[in-house]
């Protein structure tokens, strides 16, 4: 006999996490959430710095590679996505960035109630805990689950850099997720006490103990049971791969909070997609819906590379007996780079200053990496600028390749298909190049490794980005939150899978654009606000702010 539940969800991730939280509190309804991979007891999902680590850590990481891209010279990029409590909010960057307010509104436009920039205002800030005096408290929380700081580290070449770029006229802007987002300051995290706050350790570690719901890790979601066109469960295996196979029911609802990745392939192979790409696997077809594993959309970014002088940078300080006194300080509780994030300064412009459609971010770390080799310091001082697009118009695809579940999709994000695409890319180019080279950064300069000075014209700068650009981890919008009116639609604005019953999908994979951000923040928002549509609550009162 199966496990009965009033509510099943799948996967316990920046989302799921939340959901468990929240639809249990109360004590009303029993709640089940199934996630594939173990519990969140590695060190380095728990110290800032192990983000290079867990990029690499399959047992925490479903290492997921996309397809050739054929407008990135055939390269091939991995997507990384989180496999533990807390899914990719365990192993992500930490970075806390909301998007701007013509994000959700062009949502709303779209016609998706609800989903405006006052809307969702609201659930942000009931998700954070905004530390320090920055920040208007119009914008934001001060006692939500996930803790939010402004890194407390200072650099002399992130000081210069900010001060840079005043000079091109980028202003200071202490906080990004506030009022406005545009200009340049030091990242704001979700770390406290110089640890990393997933949705694991803010939202479904302190509701475990309640009576209502069950936690159950190395769980692989296979197919979601139908009666027709009603979800009425999940088919797993227990420790994946050759593990035994279980059920769990559902009373009330199945909630896909699987990711990007997971979510379109589960309900792919369990009936519910495209007829042509089901029949072609063998799939039957249960229920027929286009966009299911389309409109999949991520962030690229080409870096430059600098080598300098005349300051200490991050390269330094990993290696050797160095390395080893970090550490030391690190658990100590001093000031160390262990407690450093991959990003310390981020920014906000315009690709073209006379529309001003901030269309532009970029990272600033006081480090080099080798090219080539993920995550690893190069053995010189540097530092490394990153700049791309907020909103691609460049889409792709997730892909069952077979009926097997345990046999990884296929993943096309298309990056630079588009020739807007390829236009912005050359101007967060030229914009990099323009930060490197101002006033305040000379004393520091000594040389462009990467892509080198020699590149200059647009050509050669678009064929640049197509070597060496790399993924930021953002990708979304593979179940698409729409009308049934658009063809690519997946969920209605309640999160519903159209033409279903019970079933719906919370995670960044019904986000029907691209945000001017990374991307856990708004998924966190998803969850909250999701968690009141599931419950029939009355959403919180819309927060009208002045333009």
């Amino acid at each position: 006999m199966a496990d009965t539940f009033d509510y099943v969800i799948v996967g316990a991730g920046s989302a799921g996490c939340i959901l468990a939280n929240r639809l249990s509190a109360d004590g009303k309804y029993s709640v089940c959430i199934l996630e594939a991979g173990p519990p969140d007891r590695n060190i380095y999902i728990h110290i800032p710095a192990g983000f290079i680590k867990n990029l690499s850590n399959p047992n925490i990481n479903w290492m997921y590679q996309a397809e050739s891209g054929p407008h990135i010279n055939g390269r091939k990029m991995p997507v990384p996505r989180g496999k533990t409590l807390g899914g990719s909010s365990s192993i992500n960057g930490m970075i806390y960035n909301r998007g701007q307010r013509m994000d959700y509104d062009q949502w709303a436009q779209m016609g998706n109630r609800g989903w405006g920039y006052a809307d969702v205002l609201p659930y942000f800030k009931r998700c954070e805990s905004r530390v320090g005096g920055e920040g208007d408290d119009t914008y934001r929380g001060r006692d939500g689950g996930m803790t939010v700081e402004t890194i407390p580290y200072q650099h002399p070449l992130c000081d210069a850099f900010i001060k840079g770029a005043a000079e091109v006229g980028i202003p200071h802007n202490p906080d990004y997720n506030g009022a406005k987002q545009e200009g340049i300051s030091y990242v704001q995290r979700t770390v406290r006490s110089r640890r990393r706050v997933s949705t694991a350790r803010a939202y479904l570690h302190p509701a475990k103990s309640r009576s209502n719901l069950t936690v159950i890790t190395n769980a692989f979601a296979t197919k979601i049971l139908l009666e027709g066109k009603k979800a009425v469960g999940i088919a797993y295996s227990k420790g994946g791969k050759g593990g035994a196979a279980a059920e769990v029911r559902a009373n009330k609802e199945v909630i896909l909070s699987g990711g990007v990745i997971n979510s379109p392939q589960l309900l792919q192979l369990s009936g519910i997609g495209p007829a042509g790409l089901l029949e072609e696997l063998g799939i039957e077809v249960k229920h027929q819906l286009a966009g299911v594993g389309e409109n999949l959309r991520d962030h690229y970014a080409p870096r430059f590379v600098v080598r300098v002088k005349n300051a200490e940078t991050l390269n330094e300080r990993a290696r050797g007996l160095r390395k080893t006194w970090e550490i030391a300080k690190y658990l100590a509780g001093g000031k160390s780079i262990v407690n450093l994030n991959p990003s310390l300064v981020y920014g906000f412009w315009h690709s073209d200053p006379a529309t001003k459609s901030n269309d532009l971010q970029f990272i600033f770390t006081p480090a080099s990496y080798d090219e080539g080799k993920h995550g690893q310091l190069a053995d010189w001082p540097g530092f490394t600028i990153a700049a791309w697009q907020h909103r691609p118009e460049s889409s792709g695809y997730v892909r069952a390749k077979s009926a097997d579940p345990f046999q990884k999709p296929a993943i096309q994000p298309n990056y630079l298909a588009h020739e807007t695409d390829q236009r912005a890319v050359v101007a967060a180019m030229r914009l990099a190049r323009s930060l490197i080279h101002t006033q305040a950064m000379a004393p520091y300069f000594d040389g462009e490794e990467m892509p080198g000075e020699a590149i200059q014209t647009d050509d050669e700068l678009l064929d640049a980005a197509r070597r060496i650009g790399a993924t930021t981890y953002h990708p979304m919008g593979t179940c698409r939150m729409s009308p049934t009116s658009d063809a690519t639609a997946v969920v209605d604005d309640q999160l519903r899978v159209h033409g279903m019953q019970s079933l719906r999908v919370v995670d960044a994979s019904v986000m029907p654009r691209m945000m001017s951000a990374n991307l856990a923040a708004g998924t966190m928002m998803i969850a909250e606000k999701a968690s009141d549509i599931i419950l029939g609550k009355q959403a919180l009162e819309p927060i009208i702010v002045p333009e």
